[in-house]
């Protein structure tokens, strides 16, 4: 098995945010960031693997701040954790007001990918050489979320299957809904 380190698919983007690119409240369009942030994830694991890589999922997008029309983003991209043919890809968005000086943290996203060959089937991936306690960290972390990530969906499924509707209406007795069945 080959192994490559970290900082050899770090990967940055970075694009100016144009007026297309509002939404009708002026700041940048949510779908835009993940569309430029699935660039990032593809060009990162692509990067690593040596193979064309598609993504699987996107663990979580957390907006933390909006982005101004005119400011200078920057898709900051890097593995955090491999498995056999899928990669967690870890991407850091930050924001630059270049005439006010001022940078921002404004996303943090999880894109999980997954390496292909040339039948289209799953590729075995390089490891990962941690050279930072930083890379270990994230690294941990990585089998950590991939774990919760199993644990959710198997907990989904097995909820999925044992609910039944008209025996559990007690529950939605304090949610904001109402129940109008068609008969």
């Amino acid at each position: 098995m080959s192994f490559k380190t970290v900082s050899a698919s770090k990967t940055t983007i970075t694009e100016l945010m144009i007026p297309s690119y509002a939404n009708f409240g002026g700041k940048i369009h949510g779908g835009i960031l993940l569309s430029l942030m699935d660039k990032a994830a593809f060009a990162c694991a692509s990067k690593h693997a040596g193979s064309y890589c598609v993504t699987v999922s996107v663990d979580t997008v957390d907006f933390l701040q909006p982005i101004e029309v005119g400011e200078l983003v920057s898709l900051n991209a890097s593995v955090h954790y491999v498995g056999r043919s899928s990669m967690l890809i870890g991407i850091k968005v930050i924001s630059e007001n270049v005439t006010e000086s001022t940078v921002r943290n404004t996303n943090i996203s999880f894109f999980t990918m997954v390496a292909k060959d040339q039948k289209d089937k799953p590729k075995e991936v390089p490891g990962l050489i941690l050279e930072t306690e930083d890379d270990v960290k994230k690294f941990i972390e990585g089998i950590e979320r991939k774990r919760m990530k199993d644990v959710y969906k198997k907990g989904i499924i097995s909820l999925h299957n044992k609910v039944v509707p008209m025996e559990n209406l007690d529950k939605l007795e304090s949610e904001r809904c109402q129940v109008n069945l068609k008969k």
